[in-house]
């Protein structure tokens, strides 16, 4: 039984300020979706779903409490470069009690901030949202889970490419 005990994530780079484990309140990892479509053949009685299309669009949402400003400034339409964003977590063994790293890596634009009510007696916080993910990996204990590249057209799972073959009969650079 491996339970996720503790989170921080750098936003932007490893600068100093960038680090939110004192006020991260939530972080969710993308959902990971097949592209599908639903065929019925003309002379079929029922329909399908046809999965392995592709990968829908990426995101990555997650909260802090307060108001950052650091984090507020990577929000807008003339930001137009993607960023590095990096989550971290303790994985605790349950059963060994041995700890071990999660960490989830992406580039992506802040695309969206919304705040709570401001209230008195009650913690400002902000949720965020970023996409236009083009790169995004995820290890476990120091193994690579998941690797997606869009400009590289690559997506691997446990190290191996999931989609070699289509990369060199289109002639597409990879990146294994």
């Amino acid at each position: 039984m491996f339970i996720h005990e503790q989170t921080n994530l750098i936003t932007g780079d490893d600068g100093p300020n960038n680090s939110k484990h004192l006020t991260l309140t939530s972080a969710k990892l993308p959902t990971l979706d097949e592209m599908r479509q639903q065929y019925q053949a003309g002379g079929s009685l029922g329909a399908i779903s046809i999965g392995g299309l592709g990968l829908q669009a990426l995101e990555c949402t997650f909260g802090l409490v307060g108001h950052d400003p650091q984090v507020l400034s990577q929000f807008g339409l003339g930001q137009r470069i993607r960023r590095p964003y990096t989550l971290y977590g303790l994985i605790r063994d349950k059963k060994s009690g041995r700890a071990f790293e999660l960490k989830a890596s992406m580039e992506g634009r802040l695309g969206r901030i919304e705040g709570n009510d401001l209230q008195r007696g009650e913690l400002a916080s902000h949720d965020y949202m970023i996409d236009e993910i083009y790169h995004y990996e995820l290890w476990i204990d120091q193994k690579e889970k998941f690797y997606y590249d869009l400009f590289a057209s690559d997506w691997r799972v446990d190290g191996v490419s999931q989609n070699e073959d289509a990369r060199n009969i289109l002639r597409i650079a990879g990146t294994s």
